[in-house]
């Protein structure tokens, strides 16, 4: 068996394309969408992460302002200016990239973040909406993956998950994604028992955990689904996800690759929720 690829690249080029056609009709309604991108400090891997966003968002017509702050901005000056753009009507979306320095309380951050301009969904009451099944703005990874087995109709209903990671990025809301479409959801992590066991009975494999090729080919079911989240850079340069792709693409139906899978899908959902923003003005 050889899996069939999920073109995370591909769909989302599709996305922004119609994505752009709705911003077009929006500016011709006088709302002109924008989103406001917070970086603080010099990490040259959000530097990368922010200029795709850029990207994206310069390609389907989306205003985008940065607001680069040097590492010693304290708490309570990044806090200031999340309300003050609170407050702008010509912004749509607050995205703070992450990390921030260690001086800096993110959890704080996050919340300060207008629930309505929250456009990476991690507000708690975005966190909130999204478990008890009512619209809001959902985590882009999770958001991107779901959008993917939308679009190759792999139906998740009855099908047995497991998701390997719990970060409050991806595992935790991409636990409650699954739930709404009526998957049964493992979610594992570092204290997990025979992890390996787990996860070889799973329909659907997500893998999230940021070790590189952690997940092997003998972890994987014969016909599973396999996402993986994971993006790691190896001692020779070259990327790599979380899963080994060589190994578990001989075993699984469908698989996404690194990079080119659930990345760009990531950066389109982002822009697909400024969008929404603007549109609920």
């Amino acid at each position: 068996m050889s899996a069939e690829i999920l073109d995370g690249k591909e769909l989302s080029k599709k996305i922004k394309e119609n994505l752009k056609n709705e911003v077009d009709k929006l500016k011709e309604q006088g709302i002109n969408p924008k989103l406001a991108v917070i970086m603080v400090g010099d990490n040259s891997a959000s530097a990368v992460y922010v200029k795709n966003k850029s990207n994206a968002c310069k390609k389907v017509g989306i205003d985008f302002e940065e607001f680069l702050l040097p590492e010693e901005t304290t708490e309570d000056e990044l806090i200031e200016l999340i309300e003050k753009l609170n407050v702008d009507n010509t912004v749509d979306g607050i995205l703070l990239q992450s990390p921030v320095p260690n001086h800096i309380n993110i959890n704080r951050a996050f919340e300060t973040i207008s629930p309505k301009k929250d456009v990476d969904g991690f507000n708690a009451v975005n966190v909130g909406n999204l478990t008890i099944g009512r619209d809001c703005f959902v985590s882009c990874t999770p958001y991107g993956v779901m959008r993917m087995l939308e679009e190759y109709n792999i139906d998740v209903a009855g099908k047995t998950a497991v998701v390997i990671g719990r970060s409050n990025i991806v595992g935790k809301p991409m636990l409650q994604c699954l739930l709404s479409k009526d998957a049964t959801v493992t979610i594992c992590h570092s204290k997990t028992k025979n992890l390996e066991e787990v996860v070889s009975k799973a329909d659907i494999v997500i893998a999230a955990i940021g070790k590189p090729n952690f997940v092997t080919g003998n972890m994987i079911k014969d016909g599973a689904v396999v996402i993986d989240v994971g993006i790691n850079r190896l001692e020779d340069g070259k990327l790599c996800g979380d899963v080994n792709f060589e190994e578990a693409s001989q075993k699984a139906s469908y698989i996404t690759p690194v990079p080119g899978g659930v990345g760009p899908m990531t950066v389109a959902m982002l822009v697909e929720n400024v969008v929404k923003a603007a549109k609920q003005k």
